[in-house]
């Protein structure tokens, strides 16, 4: 059943608790430890009934075996209850097949489930219940009910961009099943690989798992190798996969994309196409212009892939992706305006409802269902489909409310591609910024909802695409520990406000992912910053804070890495002039952290009230308003935690300086990167107030003079006197045709607005 000890390893060593605290991830529902201990040795004997839970057994017996070097022998009947553990069904009638009991006494462990599943989370708990290290196997005594909230607990993998192999594909599994989450999302195509076999089609693993080269460094430097780079899983690998996961309890759903990212299949196939190709395996990252045309032998060709996967997954969901479709050549196609005109739709983005609807049909017709993303609310939802938010909640909120189930999986929280920690600190990644503490601060459930709509709120799940991930060590170091993190809020028991508990519970948890040689970053031993107002609204108030005793913080302000013999951090830090602090923690004389640096720059408007006529976009909101004014400049090529983004609106700020002063000087700035889809502002204006009604225009500024300053832009003008400032800055809107996401809306990303 298991291929070495590492696997074994990786499903269930774990850290020992401590004193009144159980190191358990995900946290039961209720738990109550009792006096004394349970000691496993290898007289132990299994008292197993069910045959239905004996995979469950023989899994935990290929634990003990690889770890501690022996098996417990399973009897079918017993009446003692001395050194026992006794697997029962439970009778409970409310009670889901996942949930579970587990009651631990000095002389026997009992286990109680209605169904395998619980019974294979209660051998996970007391899995981790076990001590790491060989020698006498003390089990606490402890009372366990547990049962998880949510339906669909999911990890996301792209293995489109990056090739993993077959061993890695399970070593992901076990660290799913480790921490008790069901679902794994494996994104098996995109624009630059296919890597699922279909034997149909054979030219999809000939020529679509196969490219030239790929992007090397950020999107932003546009540079390539010319390194040949593929692979794809045969149907018996997948199969394997499949099974293993299947004993894991974790469901694989497949994901092939369409009609959008399809460029893999269509340098195989270039007749599925509008333009007929060539076309090659896409070796740049982004989203490209070819995809499939909505034609009869496309359909045809779709439904006979989608029929070899159905017999390879048995999941039943199957994932057909739908995201980021560009419309351009259908708009030009001449078979796809004739199809709209045909069928009467209105334009093409109800073509591309058309298309899903059709393939939900044949899906359905084969008892399965799809699920795609949140594009596919564009045009009309198919009938039965589900919904995976993910550029916000919104998707989610729209199909809960229209009766359809959802997978909640926003940017803002659940982006495992994003920096989470110091960007400065971290390996190139696509943006963002999601903490560990972020992603334990996810309700997937939104407020918004009504009960009965909130039921369609299936779970949650973290993505992983891999655009900068290329090897195993590097998707370790982006999903550990944040995977932890959101098992926990989706199993159910997170709480935001006790966020020191878990963070307790997750460093004591690191002697596990120590001795299983996992990559996990530390970034959580990082100190973190936060900015407020000063109470004397004199520039700004910065406060350190760190997973370790912040006693151990030291920071200079004279350009000096830290050391031991720097000051102590003892108070938030008034920072009213232009300052760079840097700050790192240590314990027992060493350094414990990476160093972090931070620059400010103090004008009339740092630490000032602002307000937005529109928020920025949730997954680019950190900080919210105050970010604009916090004395923090963005970093140009790493925008991740000082940025705000609004996607498709304008900026509209106003900065109250408390008080009419002379003002001469206005600096904000923008940032472009068109591969990501975001885009310079049309205008920036300058608008100046002594009432904060009445404003006065100062100076506009056109896109041609923001391009020529490259995105820093300094407005220079005579003194006015003025207590408020509007800056105003206008949305490029619809990206035009011939960009990447032609037909989307813009991203406009802002930082500090300096006022002098």
């Amino acid at each position: 059943m298991f291929k070495s000890k590492v696997l074994l390893l990786l499903l269930f060593t774990t850290v020992a608790f401590s004193q009144n605290q159980l190191t358990l991830i995900p946290k039961p529902v209720s738990i109550k430890l009792n006096e004394g201990n349970f000691t496993l040795s290898q007289s132990t004997k299994i008292i197993l009934n069910d045959l239905e839970f004996k995979n469950e057994v023989d899994v935990f017996n290929a634990f003990l075996k690889a770890n501690y070097g022996f098996e417990l022998q399973v009897l079918d009947n017993s009446k003692s209850s001395i050194n026992t553990i006794k697997i029962q069904r439970s009778n409970t009638e409310n009670k889901a097949i996942s949930a579970y009991q587990l009651e631990v006494s000095s002389s026997e462990i009992e286990i109680a489930s209605k169904g395998s599943a619980g019974i294979f989370y209660a051998f996970q708990t007391l899995s981790q219940l076990l001590p790491v290290q060989n020698g006498v196997l003390n089990i606490p005594s402890v009372k366990i009910n547990d049962e998880p909230k949510y339906e669909w607990r999911g990890m996301h993998l792209d293995v489109g961009r990056h090739f993993f192999s077959k061993e890695f594909i399970k070593k992901y599994i076990d660290y799913m099943a480790m921490y008790k989450m069901n679902t794994f999302h494996w994104h098996l195509t995109d624009d630059q690989g296919w890597r699922i076999e279909i034997k149909q089609y054979p030219k999809l693993t000939e020529v679509g798992a196969w490219r030239k080269g790929s992007m090397v460094g950020h999107y932003n430097d546009q540079k390539f190798d010319s390194k040949p780079y593929g692979g794809f899983y045969t149907q018996g690998e997948i199969k394997e996969i499949v099974a293993y996961a299947k004993e894991r309890h974790i469901t694989v759903v497949p994901e092939i994309e369409m009609p959008g990212h399809s460029q893999a299949a269509l340098a195989a196939y270039p007749e599925l196409s509008c333009t007929g190709g060539p076309f090659e395996v896409a070796q740049k990252w982004g989203v490209l212009e070819d995809v499939y045309c909505p034609k009869e032998e496309t359909f045809e060709f779709l439904e006979n892939v989608l029929t070899e996967v159905m017999a390879l997954f048995p999941s039943e969901y199957i994932h057909i992706g739908g995201d980021e479709s560009p419309k351009t050549r259908w708009k030009k196609c001449p078979h796809c305006q004739a199809l709209i005109k045909k069928e009467g739709l209105k334009d093409e983005h109800e073509l591309q409802s058309y298309f899903i609807k059709r393939i939900e049909k044949f899906i359905n017709a084969k008892g399965r269902k799809i699920i795609g993303w949140d594009e596919i609310l564009e045009g009309g939802l198919a009938p039965n489909a589900a919904v995976m938010s993910w550029r916000g909640t919104e998707g989610g909120i729209a199909a809960a409310k229209q009766h359809h189930f959802a997978v909640m999986t926003p940017g803002s929280h659940c982006y495992f591609d994003h920096y989470q920690g110091e960007p400065k600190n971290e390996p190139v990644a696509i943006g963002g910024y999601t903490t560990v503490e972020k992603v334990y601060s996810y309700e997937p459930t939104p407020a918004t909802l009504s009960p009965d709509e909130a039921k369609y709120i299936l779970g949650a799940q973290g993505n992983v695409w891999t655009e900068y991930m290329d090897n195993p060590k590097h998707v370790e170091y982006m999903i550990m520990p944040r995977m932890a993190a959101l098992a926990e809020v989706v199993w159910g028991t997170s709480d935001a406000a006790n966020y020191k508990d878990f963070q307790n519970r997750l460093v004591k948890h690191f002697v596990l992912l120590d001795k299983m040689d996992v990559n996990y970053s530390k970034a959580i031993f990082e100190i973190t910053a936060k900015v407020n107002p000063s109470k004397g609204n004199n520039g700004v108030s910065f406060s350190l804070n760190s997973a370790y005793d912040n006693s151990g913080i030291r920071y200079t302000t004279n350009g000096e890495n830290p050391s031991i013999h720097s000051k102590t951090y003892l108070n938030p830090l008034i920072i009213s002039k232009n300052t760079t602090v840097k700050a790192a923690n240590f314990e027992n004389a060493k350094q414990k952290s990476a160093i972090i640096e931070q620059s400010f720059f103090i004008t009339k408007s740092t630490g000032k009230s602002i307000v937005l006529k529109t928020p920025p976009h949730e997954n680019y909101a950190i900080g919210g308003a105050f970010t604009l004014v916090d004395g923090m400049r963005g970093n140009m090529q790493k925008y991740g935690r000082d940025w705000l983004g609004f996607w498709g609106k304008d900026l509209d700020a106003v900065i109250n300086l408390g008080k009419n002063k002379t003002v001469s000087k206005v600096t904000i700035d923008v940032l472009s990167n068109e591969g990501s889809w975001i885009y310079y502002p049309k205008s920036i204006e300058i608008l100046t107030s002594e009432n904060g009604k009445d404003f006065k225009k100062i100076k506009q500024i056109s896109l041609l003079e923001i391009t020529e300053m490259k995105g820093i832009i300094s407005v220079n003008f005579s003194k006015e006197k003025a207590k408020f400032i509007k800056v105003i800055a206008q949305n490029a809107g619809k990206i035009p045709d011939g960009k990447e996401g032609a037909g989307a809306d813009a991203w406009l990303f802002v930082d500090e607005i300096m006022v002098e």
